[in-house]
């Protein structure tokens, strides 16, 4: 088992992000400061280098993945979507709870998509995968998935998720002290994030 980083990669703000909507599997686009954030996130990055770089097919991070400047490198992966929301795609959770008190992603069923588990065997696999990669991983995808991924590395449910919490056009770091996994850096924005009125 090789002990590779993981760093991830959210995508830069969209419409739906800035409202607060559940954007699973709809294909939203970057606004100008989110294709402006994917540019700044490349500058943090600063040409590191992965032995592999897996970016959600979802043009919002795929074309954070290429202004970032890995789209000679990148694989599309559908293990790193984002959270199938099923009855609940494009709605805000204030909305929900208007019908049902309480309401969280976290911990109510999902009609219609998927289980937390289901999510969290998805990240089960990446965590897998780069184990067997030749050096650090990249992953471009979403906020609810790459809030899992971390949970999984550090040994909790996929629920600890929700716990970390992870905004637009952020870079993070899965790692190691000696033979544990551990969170080195979280949530580290773009300089353009004081821009971005969803934070």
């Amino acid at each position: 088992m090789a002990e590779n980083n993981i760093v991830l990669v959210r995508h830069g703000q969209t419409e739906w992000s800035i409202s607060g909507k559940h954007t699973g599997r709809t294909d939203i686009p970057l606004t100008d400061l989110g294709r402006q954030q994917a540019d700044a996130l490349g500058e943090m990055l600063d040409g590191e280098k992965f032995a592999a770089v897996w970016s959600s097919p979802l043009v919002r991070a795929w074309e954070t993945m290429e202004r970032a400047g890995y789209g000679a490198q990148a694989v599309p992966s559908d293990d790193v979507l984002e959270w199938d929301y099923g009855v609940y795609e494009g709605l805000r959770t204030d909305d929900i709870r208007l019908k049902i008190d309480g309401w969280s992603v976290w911990t109510h069923p999902i009609w219609n998509g998927e289980t937390v588990e289901e999510v969290g065997h998805r990240a089960d696999r990446v965590i897998a995968a780069s184990e067997e990669a030749d050096g650090p991983v990249a992953v471009f995808a979403h906020g609810h998935f790459l809030r899992i991924l971390a949970a999984r590395w550090v040994g909790l449910p996929a629920e600890g998720g929700k716990n970390l919490s992870l905004g637009t056009a952020t870079v993070s770091t899965l790692g190691w002290e000696r033979d544990n996994h551990v969170i080195q850096m979280w949530n580290d924005a773009c300089h353009l994030n004081s821009m971005d009125p969803a934070l």
